[in-house]
């Protein structure tokens, strides 16, 4: 069967299937946390911070040579992912610091649930680049201006993913939701577990102003901090499918994970589209004359 049928197959049948193989169901520690208990650092020059209260802070830097990364230790289908994130402070164009889970199934069909925050110039507010692949295809690009400074203090971004949404928030507002079309042809991550990933990484070529402002490498070190990783979802066992609602009770299979009503969230949503949002792939019309939009940006 091929991949995208197969997938249909597999969303229409989550809550069967749940009753037909063991789950696990997780939660990383919460306060206190120590970052390397949790993730495991990749690759590149990196600093452990441990804090008086027992948590830990990893600094993920960005040299001429080289960036950073970490990956966390374990890996979910459909998980409230949280982390606190203080971005590079000062020039930090052609840098980005990306948190993103991506795909690790069976079948190396890509899905991925980027954030990447595009540095700038100095004094210019950051650019939150959001994007969501499914069934190995992306193109669905949003970004958003952050409406505060993210290089003086740490904020919370969040990944919210279960099989009717995909919600992303900041501070606990959410910003962007994806919702679960299969029914109407529309691909969604709905059968492969996925892991956050953790990147500091050069891209001058394109992440400030389209590429025209490069890397000023006499700023370098560029340095951003995450801390406070937690994540609450379901360790597939078995088939990975397997996943639908959480039998323990956790809040995060609806939209309670994100402490919102549908109003309020509704009403959140809106305010990002109308004063932060700066790029929507679905108002697109030079990228897709004729209205010839994805099929998804006509569906409510």
């Amino acid at each position: 069967m091929a991949a995208p049928a197969r997938a249909r197959l597999l969303a229409c049948c989550l809550s069967a299937l749940t009753t037909m193989a063991a789950v696990s169901w997780a939660v990383a520690a919460g306060g206190g946390v120590r970052m390397t208990d949790e993730v495991d650092i990749l690759w590149g020059p990196t600093q452990l911070i441990n804090g008086s209260d027992g948590d830990q802070t990893v600094g993920l830097s960005l040299d001429r040579v080289m960036g950073s990364g970490f990956r966390a230790k374990k890996s979910y289908l459909f998980a409230r992912i949280d982390i606190d994130i203080k971005l590079v402070a000062g020039n930090s164009a052609g840098t980005v610091t990306t948190v993103y889970l991506i795909s690790e199934g069976q079948w190396k069909i890509h899905d991925e649930i980027d954030l990447e925050f595009l540095g700038n110039v100095t004094g210019e507010p950051y650019t939150l680049h959001t994007n969501i692949f499914a069934n190995g295809s992306g193109g669905r690009e949003v970004q958003y201006r952050l409406w505060f400074d993210p290089t003086q203090d740490f904020h919370t971004y969040s990944i919210l993913w279960n099989s009717d949404q995909i919600l992303i928030l900041v501070d606990d507002i959410a910003i962007r939701r994806f919702k679960n079309h299969w029914d109407a042809g529309v691909p969604f991550p709905v059968y492969q577990p996925m892991r956050l990933n953790g990147v500091l990484w050069d891209a001058e070529d394109w992440a400030t102003q389209g590429g025209r402002v490069k890397t000023d490498w006499s700023q370098a070190p560029f340095t951003a901090y995450f801390r406070n990783y937690r994540a609450t979802g379901c360790e597939p066992s078995g088939v990975a499918w397997a996943c639908g609602q959480d039998p323990s009770g956790g809040d995060w299979a609806d939209g309670g994970a994100a402490g919102l009503d549908d109003v309020r969230q509704q009403q959140q949503l809106r305010e990002a589209q109308e004063r932060y949002t700066i790029y929507d792939y679905c108002t697109d019309s030079v990228r897709f004359p004729d209205g010839g939009f994805p099929k998804e940006c006509g569906l409510p």
